[in-house]
């Protein structure tokens, strides 16, 4: 446990080791004829190489991996969310090179822990690749640092690697039907900041009522977006965050009455992508109350998971076809809500998982204060108030399940020597040309058979408090002479906004909204409040745009090639692409008054490869007004882009163009839907900054932000190539 959460994908070579991570997954795939197989194989990733078999090697030693391969720095792995397969629900795993999405594979999963423990043992595989290119000659140096690793070339390193201490970690219990099970391995991915959030939330929670092991809490801030009170329940489940969301996701009658009073007939109606259903659901409202009839309800549950593996589900009143007004039942409204659920950290060399579990809830206010006022009132007889009793009922229910929390922990042996049949010389002398993503894609051949205290220590290291900005002059040359940036003469199709109340427009915020990594933040994890960006944000385009657009900065018509954005010493372009109907483009303008000093962390970044990029450019999002719904589903917390979405960048004369695709992601494309829908009455922050990950980078510095007013999507200009 320890050398797995210690250790992360940062131990390298004989001193420290190789992770290696081993157990059964769901080979998915179309053979030859045209039909679609699912495979039960045994997966072993060791390094950057991965094998596949059909048997476990450690019980049978002579066995023959079916497919091998090496990852390379340009695989990008993403979650697809959960697929039914054979009559069961897997979690699905897709890989592809990010420079040819044509070459790709799946594997599946039967948990949602282990699709995620899964893809923490690629990005270690990849760092590994990434590790041996930037230790490589200078010969390979001059290599594009996207192509192909050739092992042939690393003969003696990859013998070095393979003979010195490794860390083995299985993962599942495997072999498995189609059956849902846990597993859990203790890891840090280095994709999240922790378990606060990146900016300030306008909520202010007072902890009202407390029952069941539960708190109740009110948001008693003075901003109000909805029409009743926002409450919400809170409580500690001794189990791990995956473990509690596969259980709040079952449909399962019988496992569903075990804890929830309210929603223990559903019917599973529609899904959609992995990450969206519909659901049909019907009560007995004798529990509740004697004096109706029947009632049913219909919602729709749309989740996520977050970089640090935080669960969100957002739960909305629905309708459907399928499921039309029903003789003998009142047709109800179930109140709109939403789910975290989210690791809690847990003591050193300890088994224990924990997790923290917030359901929050807008309620009527004349039946809450009645309720908050007094023990007894109607409102325990409600809807709302069932609803509330669901985290009491998941953590009684848990709690009497140990098999939920205690089962499937994780198996971590040192050794000198593997057990397994891939051996030194297999990774020195088999054919491992290929990429992983062209053998786990490879075409199926014909004999293949079928087959929760500790937060409030976290929170308190976080220092919400001003601190002196971090200096910035190291950044832009010191000997230069800083020019006079004049925006009048740069312009965007989206206005410039002029007060706080205008529309359809944008404004340059301070970095005060945002907490970014502190002078001490190796040593103590401490964040301080944000100062203002380096860069000045002179202009934004909104676009229309029939596909996505990259290199917008070249078009002969853009801002940069203007003779007044040629004039700028330097100007980084933020190319947003939004998938919607039509697409959209929310391009971002930021300048500089000086050149980029060539020892700064941002020409590190701008001189940098893509792999170096993608693991330091990070943005921070902050709904700051909207529907309380989409804030929990867009958070707080820093994303790196790069782990999250495909990123592309071009470097050419004083520019630099980002370009995020965000239908890139099943995950993304959900939000941003959901963000879409309310963006006319949305104050949206944005920060961007390049992570600091060594003591010389610290403190963290905003690169550049942006506030947009209230966009209208129709104001949007169309854009043609």
């Amino acid at each position: 446990m320890e050398a797995c959460s210690g250790g992360g994908g940062s131990e390298r070579g004989e001193e420290k080791g190789l992770f290696e991570y081993f157990g059964w997954v769901y080979h998915l795939g179309v053979n030859s004829v045209g039909r679609e197989y699912c495979h039960l194989r045994f997966l072993f990733v060791r390094g950057k190489c991965v094998a596949m078999y059909k048997r476990d090697p450690h019980e049978n030693p002579d066995i023959k991996p079916i497919r091998q391969g090496v990852i390379g720095a340009a695989l990008m792995v993403e979650e697809l969310g959960q697929r039914k397969v054979h009559h069961g629900d897997l979690y699905v795993i897709r890989f592809y090179n990010r420079l040819d999405e044509t070459r790709k594979g799946e594997i599946a999963c039967a948990t949602a822990e282990e699709a995620q423990r899964w893809m923490e043992a690629f990005e270690h595989a990849k760092q590994q690749a990434e590790y041996e290119l930037s230790e490589g000659s200078s010969a390979r140096d001059r290599l594009n640092p996207e192509m192909e690793i050739n092992l042939e070339g690393n003969r003696r390193r990859v013998r070095r690697y393979a003979s010195g201490l490794r860390k083995f970690i299985k993962i599942g219990q495997g072999p498995e039907t189609l059956s849902r099970i846990s597993s859990k391995i203790f890891g840090s991915s280095d994709g999240f900041e922790g378990d606060t959030g990146d900016a300030f939330e306008v909520n202010q929670w007072k902890c009202v009522r407390t029952m069941a092991g539960i708190r109740i809490f009110e948001d008693v801030s003075d901003n109000k977006n909805g029409k009743g009170v926002l409450v919400k329940s809170v409580g500690v489940i001794d189990a791990s965050a995956d473990s509690v969301f596969e259980v709040f996701l079952n449909t399962e009658r019988q496992k569903r009455y075990e804890w929830d009073m309210l929603m223990g007939d559903l019917e599973l109606v529609e899904s959609y992508d992995g990450h969206y259903d519909i659901v049909y659901g019907t009560y007995d409202p004798k529990y509740l109350t004697r004096w109706h009839s029947k009632r049913d309800f219909i919602f729709s549950r749309q989740w996520f998971r977050a970089q640090d593996g935080t669960h969100t589900i957002l739960q909305f009143p629905a309708i459907h076809k399928k499921k039309p007004p029903r003789s003998g039942y009142r047709r109800t409204k179930i109140n709109p809500s939403t789910w975290e659920i989210r690791y809690l950290n847990t003591p050193m060399g300890s088994n224990r998982s924990r997790c923290l579990v917030t359901q929050t809830l807008e309620i009527h206010s004349a039946y809450w204060h009645r309720w908050k006022n007094s023990q007894c009132s109607k409102f325990e007889k409600s809807i709302p108030y069932a609803l509330l009793c669901q985290v009491a009922g998941l953590k009684e229910y848990i709690g009497a399940n140990p098999a939920l929390h205690q089962q499937y922990a994780t198996t971590v042996v040192h050794s000198k020597i593997s057990d397994a049949s891939m051996s030194p010389a297999a990774y020195i002398d088999a054919e491992v040309q290929d990429e992983f993503y062209d053998a786990i894609a490879a075409e199926s051949s014909s004999d293949e058979e079928s087959d929760e205290d500790k937060e409030l220590d976290q929170e308190q290291r976080v220092k919400q408090k001003r601190t002196a900005a971090p200096e910035l002059t190291k950044e832009l040359d010191p000997q230069a002479r800083p020019i006079s940036i004049d925006a009048c003469d740069l312009h965007g199709s989206l206005r410039k906004g002029e007060n706080e109340n205008d529309t359809d427009c944008w404004t340059s915020p301070s970095g005060e909204g945002f907490m970014i990594r502190g002078k001490n933040y190796l040593k103590d994890n401490s964040k301080v409040v944000g100062g203002d960006p380096l860069l000045k944000l002179i202009a934004v385009d909104w676009l229309k745009v029939n596909k996505p657009v990259d290199k917008i900065a070249l078009h002969q018509r853009n801002l940069v090639q203007s003779e007044a954005g040629k004039k700028l010493p330097f100007v980084l372009v933020f190319n947003l692409q939004v998938p919607a109907k039509p697409n959209y483009s929310l391009v971002l303008y930021y300048a500089s008054d000086r050149p980029i000093n060539k020892d700064s962390l941002l020409a590190k970044f701008l001189d940098g490869n893509d792999t170096f990029r993608d693991s330091r450019f990070k943005l921070i999002p902050s709904i700051v007004e909207g529907y309380w719904m989409v804030k929990r589903a867009v958070g707080t917390k820093a994303c790196l882009l790069g782990k999250a979405v495909t990123c592309k960048y071009y470097r050419q004369d004083n520019f630099m163009e980002i370009d995020v695709d965000i239908g890139s992601s099943s995950v993304a494309r959900s939000v941003i839907g959901l963000v879409l829908g309310y963006v006319t009455s949305l104050v949206v922050d944005l920060a961007i900054l390049i992570e600091a990950k060594e003591e010389a980078e610290l403190p963290e510095y905003i690169l550049g932000t942006v506030r947009l007013n209230r966009l209208k999507p129709e104001s949007a200009v169309p854009f043609e190539v």
